[in-house]
Formats: C-alpha cells, sequence, structure tokens
C-alpha cells in the first residue's frame, strides 16, 4: 500500500494515547457491555480525561480546542482496530460536536459545553421516524409555539445513544405551512423534561454494545431558549455537517476493512488443509490481492477526503461517493474474509464474525447507499424531471 502522507507528528502522539486508553479502560470490559448491551457511561468520563473525548470542543469549555479532523480519523481508526464499537465516541466527535460549536449561543455552550467536554453529557441527534427513514423531508414530529416555549410532539427511531443521552437534538417541524426543507428546526430536549421518554432499546444485528432507542415526545414543553440554531432553519444545517458525519462512516469503512484484511492474512499463513497453508492456495492468493488492491485505493481516495475537509472544501457529492463506496467495499472485504476463515468465521470468538455483524449498518445509516447514488447521479445531471 501506498505510504499514507495525512499525518503530522501530533497525530501520531495522539494515536498512541488513544491505543493506551482503549487497552486500559475499553477492551477488558467489551465482552460484557456487548451481553449487556449498553457500554458504561463512566467510560466516556474516562476518556474526557484522557483526551480522547471532547478534543475538538473550545478550550474555555474545558475542551482540547483542537479543529483538526485528521484527529478524529486517528481516534476512529484505533476503536475500530481494538473492536471498540460499543462507546460511541465518533458520534460525540464527529457529528454531535459540530452541532454544539458552530450552532449553539454563547449561552447555550456555557450550558452544555463544560458538561460535554468531561464527557457527562451524552448528547444524541434524533432524525429517524419509524415511516421516514432516510426522507428528512417526511419527517412528522411537530413543534408548536407557546409561548416562550414549542409544544414537541412526534417519535424517533434507531437513535444512537438514545438510553444514555442527557440531552437529544431533535428534529421537528415548526412550520406546516412551509416547503419543509424551510420548515425544520433543531429543539434540545433535556433527560428530565416531562412527555419525553425512552422507548425500547433496541436489539441489533451487529454493534451490539451501542445503545440504540426509540424516544417519545408526548407534548414535551421546550424552552425557545433550547432551539439550536434559526428556527426553521434545521434542514441547511443538517445538510452542511452530513458530509462530515459521512466521511466519519468511511473512516470507519477504511479501518475496518483493513483491518480484518490483516487479521486474514495472519490466518492463512497459518490454517492449513490438505497439507498445506490455505494461503498457499491460487484462490486465497487470488481474492487477498482483489482485496489488498481495493482497499488500498479507498485509503488513499479517503485520505484525500479528509484534506479536502480540513482545508473546508469538501462537497456533498464527494463526501457520498467516500460513503456509498468505502462502506460497500467493507462489507465486501469482511464477507470475503470470514468465507477464508470457514467454519471458524462463523464463531463469535474470531474478530471476523463480530465485524461482519457491525459493518452491515454502514451501508444504511447516514444515508443508504442507494442515497448517496442519488446524490451522485443528481450531480452528473440526471436528476429526476417531476
Amino acid at each position: 500500500m501506498l505510504p499514507r502522507t495525512l499525518f503530522e507528528p501530533e497525530h501520531e502522539q495522539f494515536r498512541q494515547t488513544c491505543r493506551e486508553f482503549l487497552a486500559r479502560h475499553v477492551t477488558p470490559h467489551h465482552a460484557e457491555w456487548e451481553a449487556n448491551g449498553i457500554v458504561d457511561r463512566e467510560v466516556y468520563v474516562q476518556a474526557a480525561k484522557q483526551g480522547v473525548l471532547g478534543f475538538n470542543l473550545p478550550e474555555e469549555f474545558g475542551g482540547g480546542g483542537v479543529d483538526d479532523f485528521r484527529f478524529n480519523v486517528v481516534a476512529n481508526e484505533e476503536a475500530v482496530r481494538a473492536g471498540a464499537s460499543g462507546p460511541a465516541f465518533s458520534l460525540q466527535s464527529d457529528i454531535i460536536a459540530p452541532y454544539l460549536v458552530r450552532q449553539t449561543t454563547d449561552e447555550q455552550k456555557a450550558r452544555w459545553l463544560p458538561a460535554a467536554a468531561r464527557g457527562e453529557l451524552i448528547v444524541a441527534v434524533a432524525m429517524s421516524e419509524p415511516n421516514t427513514g432516510s426522507d428528512l423531508q417526511g419527517i412528522q414530529t411537530r413543534a408548536v409555539r407557546d409561548g416562550d416555549d414549542w409544544i414537541l410532539t412526534g417519535n424517533k427511531i434507531f437513535i444512537s445513544s438514545g438510553i444514555h443521552a442527557d440531552l437529544v437534538l431533535v428534529v421537528a417541524r415548526t412550520d406546516p405551512d412551509a416547503p419543509a426543507h424551510r420548515g425544520m428546526s433543531l429543539l434540545a430536549v433535556e433527560r428530565d423534561m416531562p412527555g419525553f421518554t425512552r422507548g425500547r432499546k433496541l436489539e441489533k444485528l451487529g454493534l451490539r454494545a451501542q445503545d440504540t432507542a426509540e424516544l417519545n415526545f408526548d407534548e414535551v414543553r421546550v424552552p425557545a431558549a433550547n432551539v439550536v440554531g434559526e428556527v426553521n432553519g434545521a434542514f441547511a444545517v443538517l445538510m452542511a455537517n452530513l458530509p462530515e458525519e459521512r466521511l466519519s462512516i468511511a473512516v470507519h469503512a477504511v479501518a475496518s476493512a483493513r483491518e480484518i484484511l490483516d487479521q486474514t492474512l495472519e490466518y492463512v499463513k497459518t490454517r492449513t488443509a490438505f497439507g498445506r497453508p490455505i494461503g498457499t492456495f491460487q484462490n486465497s492468493r487470488f481474492v487477498l490481492a482483489e482485496l489488498d488492491t481495493e482497499v488500498g485505493i479507498a485509503q488513499v481516495y479517503l485520505d484525500r477526503c479528509v484534506s479536502e475537509l480540513v482545508a473546508g472544501k469538501l462537497s456533498e457529492v464527494e463526501a457520498a461517493r467516500a460513503k456509498y463506496w468505502t462502506t460497500e467495499l467493507q462489507n465486501k472485504v469482511i464477507d470475503r474474509c470470514l468465507q477464508l476463515h470457514g467454519g471458524y468465521g462463523f464463531m463469535l470468538e474470531y474478530p471476523v464474525s463480530k465485524a461482519y455483524a457491525d459493518a452491515r449498518a454502514q451501508t444504511i445509516y447516514g444515508g443508504s447507499t442507494e442515497i448517496m447514488k442519488e446524490i451522485i447521479g443528481r450531480s452528473l445531471g440526471l436528476g429526476d424531471p417531476r
């Protein structure tokens, strides 16, 4: 694989910090978290103390003050390397932090950021609904103005960190007469607000230690001071943040594909069949040569996208290309690697089995592969004529 030129010495120092933290505070407990279906939230506090979480929040509120997505890449790659799919650190750092830093008022920052920087305030974003999926413009959750408050009613599903979340940024329709993309707002719902309840902690195929929940809002009274960004301006905010979110998913995809591929290369050198290592068979060599080449190409493209994001130039279309291609590749690589493990690949004690289950959501959340292709296709002048 071509040498990577993305990182500076400070990024590699941070990599060591992440690696040591995960080995000490995450790996020894992850099997228990998988069995329980949720992590111990104290791990967020420990991550913040070590600078693994909150590094991209402002220093004045206790964060690390580092606005460089390459640090996010390092944190994500090391989490994948450790098999640490339970703690939703990337959700907090890659998806939540931009909302809290770029869209909040000074008063909101003072209220929420110090606890977030300490790992004590876990935040979720609630977009998906039972009947909308990737169609943000079809959102049915409503908020009606009542004096200085908004009365919020609706249901959300598939919400990552939905059980642990102390603050939920809820996408709701606040102007029913406006076109959908001009009539939605982000309302910050706090844990103890009357009418806000958690539904089921959802049982998933993979990512079993990462809590995912249904959330219900029954006439929740949300102060106007908890509107994040402009009233009726949520759609533009969501669209602005999606390229970073999708690139984060792509980082996970390539890191996972590379990690499982490397593990499989070692496996086929020692596992024997018909008296010789299975890696010496032509089929194994050809499969692994193909996968190694494609992962290497994906890494180069992804690193270029990261550089564009750091420079403030990554487009929605390039992020869609990265998300679509790398997540499909991740599933392909892990599927082929599981096949090379034979029956052992189907055993949960082998990392390839867990990686196989965890990877399946990658082509769905953050915008499905089909949505990514739609974005790319429209950029080619192939929009729906209707």
